[in-house]
This record gives structure tokens, C-alpha cells and sequence, in this order.
């Protein structure tokens, strides 16, 4: 059993396990000197104890380092730990920058944390989001039991302050959905607050046509450039030039 399978066994729906196991890590920032802005790729699984098969928090420290401009995360993630997942959360709430978050496919536990940090939460079209309770593995007696279970209410009680910052329900409300392990559409995460909007077919296109006309712009240019450049030397007059 891999270790991603073991975490995932943590939670209570097990429908989408295969498919969340599937996800592979994939890491890049990526800097857009014409749109000024940083893209940057989140797919796998969120901490720095799943070794080659995870991203961390310092994975993105060092990218936001050397981002420029505006920040565009495309997030793909079952999750992981939830103290790399709050640690990015603040990470990227610290970016000067606009940061917009598109959820390509899932945003599953930590990963539901870092899509808070977004200026503007994308979902895509099929994408998921699932909250649910901290999860631990605690060995010892009843008294380091005890003290595990404080430990993870405390966790969730700053989990949920996050939450919050988006969430249009009480915070009652999100307790509980957070006890029950809830999974949300891409609609359901905008009607909750979570999630800005909802991509679609038209947005793709108006994108496309965005980057085209950029593009027309910019050869628009270079060719006036050169036409400037190879402008002919302006004769003058009573002077006659024999080849």
C-alpha cells in the first residue's frame, strides 16, 4: 500500500479513492512577462512527508520568492498535511499580488485550505472541494490520547477561522459540515462562499481570444519597429547615387 493510499484511507467517502491515488505531483512556476504574472502548477499531494510523491510548504516559499507580479495557481490535490496547507495558506495570503486559484480537478482537505488563500477562487467544470475532520495517528496511552484529540480540535478551530474568511453560513454550520466529511460541487462551492465562480466553455474561449489579440499586438509592434529601422536614408537634392 503506498503512503498516499494509507492517508486516503482517513477518509469517509471512499468513492473517488482510485481516482485521487491517480493524481500525479506536478510542481512548476512558470513567469508570464506579458501578462506579468506566475503561474504555478499544485497537482499531488500537499507536505513535505510524502517524500518525491508530495509538494510543501517550502516547495512554494522558494517559488513565491522568485514569482513576479500577479500569482495564477492551477490546483489539483487530495490533500496531505494540514499544517503545509495552513503554512501555504498564509504564504500566499502574504503575496502582494492578486492571487487567483483555479481548481483543475479536486481540492481535498489541506488542499481545500490553500484554495482560501485565493483573491478569486475558480472552480472547473466536474471540479470537487471536500472539507473534513483533522486526522492523526497517535500511539501511547489513554492519556496521549486525550492530549492528540486537543491537539486536533484546536487544528480544526483554526482550519474553520479559515474557512470562515470565505464561507457565507455560520460557523456552526461549517463545524458540522467539516464532523461529516462534506463534498462540494463546483456550484455548491460558489453557493457556500468558498468558490468565486465557475469556469466554462466561454471563458476558455474569451481567454483564447485575449491571448490572440496580445499576440497580434506584439507582432503589430515588431513590425513597426522594423519598418522604422529600415526606413531609407532621405537623399538629398543635386546628389545622384550610380550602382
Amino acid at each position: 500500500m503506498t503512503r498516499v493510499r494509507e492517508f486516503l484511507k482517513s477518509f469517509k467517502n471512499q468513492s473517488y479513492v482510485d481516482q485521487l491515488e491517480k493524481i500525479e505531483r506536478k510542481f512548476e512556476a512558470k513567469y508570464n512577462e506579458e501578462t506579468n504574472t506566475t503561474e504555478i502548477t499544485i497537482y499531488g499531494v500537499i507536505g513535505d512527508s510524502w517524500f518525491e510523491e508530495s509538494i510543501s510548504a517550502s516547495d512554494i516559499d522558494r517559488a513565491l520568492k522568485e514569482a513576479k507580479g500577479d500569482i495564477v495557481i492551477r490546483l489539483n490535490s487530495p490533500g496531505g498535511d494540514a499544517f503545509d496547507g495552513i503554512a501555504i495558506y498564509n504564504r500566499l495570503k502574504q503575496h502582494k499580488g492578486k492571487v487567483t486559484i483555479y481548481v483543475d480537478g479536486w481540492a481535498c482537505s489541506a488542499a481545500s485550505v490553500i484554495a482560501m488563500a485565493a483573491d478569486e477562487l475558480v472552480m472547473g467544470l466536474g471540479a470537487m472541494m471536500m472539507i473534513h475532520e483533522a486526522w492523526s495517528i497517535v500511539w501511547g496511552s489513554k492519556t496521549d490520547m486525550r492530549k492528540e484529540a486537543q491537539v486536533l480540535e484546536e487544528l480544526e478551530e483554526g482550519i474553520i477561522d479559515i474557512y470562515m474568511t470565505k464561507a457565507k453560513v455560520s460557523r456552526e454550520e461549517i463545524r458540522q459540515m467539516v464532523d461529516e466529511e462534506t463534498w462540494f460541487s463546483s456550484q455548491k462551492a460558489v453557493d457556500i462562499g468558498f468558490a468565486d465562480s465557475v469556469v466554462d466553455d466561454r471563458d476558455e474561449k474569451i481567454n483564447q481570444l485575449k491571448a490572440q489579440v496580445a499576440n497580434l499586438k506584439n507582432e503589430l509592434a515588431q513590425l513597426k519597429n522594423q519598418d522604422q529601422t529600415n526606413e531609407p536614408t532621405p537623399v538629398k537634392a543635386g546628389v545622384r547615387f550610380i550602382f
